[in-house]
Order: structure tokens, then sequence, then C-alpha cells
């Protein structure tokens, strides 16, 4: 799995220089993350690189890579496991098989900002727990996920081309 972060997030975490790397074979197994503060309260943005379809976690405060890496795994081996995709990655999850890398490229950084703006604002009303904004970002219209003869798409649409395969 390939986890995508930004360079003052790797610094906080320990993490030495990160470098580029092509986009994972397997779409399903990259990541990119955004930390992020609501009010008083340190948040992640976990998105996948190529739909965009995302899930908020509590801070990374005082982590380390390999706790980040441990995190992840485990949010994105439930999803996985909630579209039926669990069983054909193998060890390509394990938190030991991450590999962490440079965000991808801006359209995707551009993409996290808005969704990181729209999530503040949900957290700031206080009326959704994090999972629920997690829930609600995935139908946030984002024009970088535009199919052709549409001007905007969902990451939850994104996301269930990914998981239905080169077909759809």
């Amino acid at each position: 799995m390939i986890l995508r972060l930004p360079q003052t997030l790797n610094a906080r975490l320990g993490g030495g220089p990160l470098t580029a790397s092509a986009s994972h074979a397997n779409p399903l197994l990259d990541w990119s993350v955004r930390a992020f503060a609501a009010g008083t309260k340190a948040y992640v943005l976990l998105s996948n690189t190529r739909s965009l379809y995302s899930v908020v976690l509590d801070g990374v405060a005082g982590e380390t890579r390999k706790q980040l890496a441990e995190r992840v795994a485990g949010a994105v081996g439930v999803i996985l496991d909630g579209t039926g995709r669990l069983a054909g990655v193998g060890n390509d999850l394990a938190p030991e098989s991450v590999r962490f890398a440079k965000a991808l490229d801006r359209s995707v950084t551009g993409s996290m900002n808005e969704l990181v703006a729209y999530a503040e604002m949900l957290l700031a009303g206080g009326d959704l727990s994090v999972p629920e904004v997690g829930v609600r970002l995935n139908d946030f219209l984002l024009s970088a996920l535009a199919r052709a003869g549409e001007k905007y798409g969902t990451p939850r649409a994104a996301f269930a081309a990914l998981v239905a395969g080169p077909s759809s």
C-alpha cells in the first residue's frame, strides 16, 4: 500500500525525505493523507488517491509513521471489506507493507483541500460524529471526478467505479 503524505505531516511523524512514487498497481491500495484541525481538535483526512473516497480519523498527535500506518491499514481494511475486495489485497494491506511517498499531483492535493474545508465546516457544527463527516464527504461534488459529459462527480461514485473494475 502507498500512503501519500504532505511534507509537514511527514516531518511531524518523524519521517525522512519522501520520494515520488507512481500509482500503485492496485488503485484500491493508493491513499493520500492530510492532517487538519477543526476547533481545538486534530483530524486526518484519508482519501483514496484515484477516487478521493474519504474517511476522517481522529488526529495524529504524538503518533509515529508506524502507528499511522497501522490505523490507516485498519481503516482501509474496513472499507475494502465492505466492498468485498479485502481478500484480493493479501499482505499488501499489512502495516509493515506500507510505503510512504509524496503527493501524486496537484489535482489530488487541491481536491483534498476542498474536502478538508468541507470537513472543517461539518465538524464545527458539532451535529455530526467523525464517521458521519466522512460519509458526507463522499457525496461532495468535485470537478476532478467528472466523467464524460458531466461537470462534477462524487467520491462515492468514483470509488464504486474503481471497485467494479475497468469495465465500468
